[in-house]
């Protein structure tokens, strides 16, 4: 089902870019590109010159052919650049469509099951451990662990607690322990998302200086090029030659620099693409030229530069602690804790060759974001706890 709805989208995607290829020779498109709008402009010229008798027919129209696809690749390589920029921002806006919240009336109401994107502001949402937040709010009751990696990069999980100073919370992030209820702060498409959405998609309108430089030496070197094609014909009636229109055109064609003019418009775009990929958001072709100068990039925190997903790899036991000891106690009281490092514990000691089971008469001690602890009342009387130390 999966690859079939990947297998559709790219078909939308390659659709949709052949649009743009067409739609682009529009004159207020295809005018923003000198260089490629001459070629354009000539292409014209030679279809008209050819059907009325100033070239062969067969060269006439193998020549008009080659203009015409030249253009129709520059266009191409244009729409391509834009569909992937299209294509992150309509990924985003998929994240943020998919998402669900359960909408309370008040603190008492039942929950009822709606699309986040309905949510207005001031609406109350009630949501649980495991669950995602469906859009920016304010915790007004309770507390809970929350995982911002996906928009902060912080790996560790922060606590978000109601009537404090870190009581807002972020559409897309996972709460991970606990339940709360969020107050929606913002109207519906003016989330954090939204504004993620609007950089990635607003990304091709600046042009950095060094495309600015480029295009300003282009255009120069266009209109030298086309006064010495013009110059041509009155210099040949002095030799008593005669040049041919379509000749003249296809002389232009291959002096004007064609190549660069056709592909810078796609250049800025598909940087942008490229530090996309590498989860590098850029508003701007510019800032992607700029951070080519960084030598030097100072962090604020670890958590900026690393996955998001923080796995136990060792056990340390202290003196008097036998290795085996240590591991099975940290497995024991790890049954009670849902979060990414609880479920860690239990697989490393599994790796290590811990076939311990969860025991059935035992009494455990859920973890939550108020105790930062868990643990287990054993049958025999024995009890274990894993937490902060100071909990």
């Amino acid at each position: 089902m999966k690859h079939s709805n990947a297998t559709q989208q790219m078909d939308i995607l390659n659709k949709e870019i052949i649009q743009q290829t067409f739609h682009k020779l529009l004159p207020q498109y295809a005018f923003k590109n000198p260089v490629m709008a001459c070629v354009w402009v000539g292409t014209i010229l030679t279809i008209v010159a050819t059907l009325l008798g100033h070239a062969g027919l067969g060269f006439g129209l193998i020549l008009s052919l080659i203009l015409l696809v030249t253009v129709l690749f520059a266009n191409y390589a244009e729409a391509v650049a834009e569909a992937k920029g299209r294509g992150q921002a309509a990924s985003l806006r998929q994240a943020r469509e998919n998402l669900t919240a359960n909408r309370i009336l008040d603190l008492n109401a039942v929950p009822n099951t709606i699309a986040a994107n309905l949510l207005k502001k001031d609406d109350l949402v009630i949501v649980k451990a495991g669950e995602i937040v469906p859009a920016d709010g304010e915790i007004i009751q309770g507390f809970a662990t929350i995982n911002e990696s996906a928009v902060t990069g912080e790996s560790a999980p922060v606590l978000r607690e109601a009537h404090t100073d870190r009581s807002g919370v972020i559409g897309g992030t996972k709460v991970l322990s606990d339940e709360i209820i969020i107050r929606i702060s913002n109207e519906a498409g003016h989330s954090f998302l939204d504004r993620m959405i609007a950089l990635v998609e607003g990304a091709n309108r600046q042009k950095t200086p060094n495309e600015i430089a480029l295009s300003i030496l282009l255009n120069i070197m266009t209109i030298t090029f086309i006064v010495v094609v013009i110059t041509l014909p009155f210099i040949g009636s002095m030799v008593g030659i005669k040049i041919s229109m379509v000749l003249l055109i296809a002389l232009l064609v291959c002096l004007i620099p064609t190549t660069i003019g056709g592909l810078l418009p796609a250049i800025g775009i598909a940087g942008m693409n490229r530090a996309l990929k590498a989860n590098v958001l850029a508003k701007s072709g510019k800032a992607v030229e700029v951070a080519g100068d960084i030598d030097v990039l100072l962090l604020d925190k670890t958590g900026t530069i690393t996955y998001g997903d923080r796995q136990a790899t060792a056990f340390y036991p202290l003196a008097g602690v036998t290795a085996t000891e240590l591991r099975q106690a940290a497995m024991l009281t790890s049954f009670a804790d849902p979060t990414p490092e609880g479920k860690s514990v239990i697989s490393l000691g599994k790796e290590l060759g811990e076939s311990i089971q969860e025991p059935k008469d035992a009494e455990f001690i859920q973890f939550s974001a108020s105790t930062r602890l868990s643990g287990v009342d054993l049958a025999n009387g024995q009890k274990i706890r894993k937490g902060a130390v100071d909990a």
